[in-house]
């Protein structure tokens, strides 16, 4: 006896269902029925995997009137209702108000019918405990989706279409029809005499999908046969390089990017070692871990980040991507920061009247000790070396000491030069980050003279000499 083309097609989606592990034993899983042929094919293949006694699958049969067809609406609900009746399966009814939602949010219909449609679905799913939502996409669908994301001039990641399976909001979202054709979920309904309903709005070419399923296609079809076919074939070359590349990034990720108080960030040199493929994928994972919209990680955002990162010349910027965040280039060093994290540490002042003395560096986890010297103090100066430490003739010296912030207009003297350098232009010189400039403490004495700039420079005030009998010793320390 011949196989009936459901039979065929219930095994196909078993098969899929196995590679690409779509649902493992005791899923609750709810199925999106609309009633058309695609969904109502669906139904009665999950019905009939989920007769398996191994898999024990509990199904949950959803349908969202979407209050926009009148009757037709209403005949379409009452023939899902009946249908998960028939065929013993629990059924849910959801409804929205797509119109009103168009007008709160500005939306197209398409994609307020979309959002409401997958909220919905989403309410059932927790409502239920289901570990996975099915929908009929199906091959056709996919090749539609795929030709929707030329026109949009997507890259690779878009030219992979639908997935069989993707997580969202906690729940997986399973696409079992995703390697069936139209055709054949038609000759399965008549052969095995399943009733379904159409979709009048199925044929408004208002709507863009039905634009490029009843005209584009059909055009292009002229030229290739088998176009539906060869979508399908890109789509699914296009998922296995981009899986492979989205493995590359993420150990890229984990070898360059840093993560400290929120704030994500990499170092120029290494990224411009990386392929043109590779550094746009990082950039565009790194903007995934941020608070934006989907809107917001558009190809431009990416390509700006990127050129911005690869230009030779050392300098610094600020890019706003959106939703409060911003990408700032400081000299060789990429950082994204959130909204919440913020680049300025408060004003603070601290009074050294005695000695040793050791006061902590806000936002920085270093500590300044000073301490004074008097006879061998020389064998203190031999082993002084960087920035990171500074001696100072003790008797030139007006007390108290202060450790403070930055103020704007200060200037320091700087040894070999006649008079005075803005402290902003010193950080410019030395290429500190702007971001870390508010971190970096200012030594001064009673006089109001800037005396060293920790990590930085120190200035011409006094400066040991051959008559100095006692010196005052500053060094960074780590907490």
């Amino acid at each position: 006896m011949k196989e009936s083309t459901l039979h065929r097609l219930t095994e196909q989606v078993r098969r899929l269902g196995r590679q690409e592990q779509l649902w493992s034993p005791g899923d609750v899983i709810v199925v999106a029925v609309s009633g058309g042929v695609d969904s109502t094919v669906l139904l009665h293949i999950m019905k009939e995997i989920a007769g398996d006694e191994a898999l024990g699958l509990q199904l949950i049969c959803a349908h969202l009137h979407h209050g926009l067809r009148g009757d037709e609406a209403d005949r379409d609900a009452e023939f899902v209702r009946e249908l998960a009746g028939r065929l013993g399966i629990p059924f849910d009814l959801g409804h929205a108000d797509v119109r009103n939602y168009m007008k709160e949010t500005g939306k197209s219909l398409e994609l307020a019918a979309r959002e409401k449609r997958y909220e919905y679905l989403h309410q059932v799913a927790e409502r239920c405990g289901a570990s996975s939502i099915a929908l009929a996409h199906h091959a056709d669908d996919q090749a539609e989706t795929v030709m929707m994301r030329v026109l949009r001039g997507s890259g690779p990641s878009g030219l992979s279409g639908m997935r069989p399976k993707r997580r969202e909001k906690n729940v997986e979202l399973i696409r079992p029809l995703l390697r069936i054709y139209k055709t054949d979920l038609l000759l399965a309904c008549r052969e095995s005499e399943l009733p379904f309903v159409e979709d009048s709005s199925n044929q408004d070419k208002e709507f863009t999908r039905n634009s490029v399923r009843l005209d584009v296609l059909p055009f292009l079809g002229q030229y290739n046969g088998q176009l539906p076919e060869s979508l399908n074939r890109l789509a699914e070359l296009a998922a296995a390089e981009d899986d492979y590349l989205q493995q590359e990034a993420s150990k890229t990720y984990a070898e360059l990017v840093r993560k400290e108080d929120e704030v994500l960030s990499y170092a120029v040199p290494l990224f411009t070692t990386l392929h043109v493929a590779l550094q746009r994928r990082l950039i565009k994972l790194i903007l995934n871990y941020l608070p934006l919209s989907t809107e917001e990680r558009d190809f431009v955002k990416v390509e700006a980040i990127r050129q911005g990162t690869i230009q030779d010349r050392p300098t610094t910027w600020s890019l706003d991507l959106g939703g409060g965040v911003k990408c700032i280039r400081e000299y060789d060093l990429i950082r994204f920061i959130p909204p919440a994290v913020e680049s300025r540490i408060p004003h603070h002042t601290y009074l050294v009247e005695q000695f040793p003395a050791e006061v902590p560096i806000e936002g920085m986890d270093q500590s300044l000790r000073m301490t004074q010297l008097g006879a061998g103090w020389d064998s203190v100066l031999a082993k002084a070396e960087g920035n990171n430490e500074a001696i100072f003739d003790a008797d030139e010296l007006v007390y108290p000491l202060t450790v403070r912030s930055r103020i704007p207009g200060d200037a320091m003297k700087v040894m070999g030069l006649n008079g005075s350098k803005k402290v902003k232009d010193i950080f410019i010189d030395a290429k500190i980050p702007p971001s870390l400039r508010s971190r970096i403490p200012i030594i001064t004495d009673a006089a109001g003279r800037i005396l060293w700039i920790p990590g930085v420079r120190r200035s011409a005030v006094a400066a040991v000499n051959p008559r100095t009998t006692s010196v005052v010793h500053m060094v960074l320390i780590p907490r």
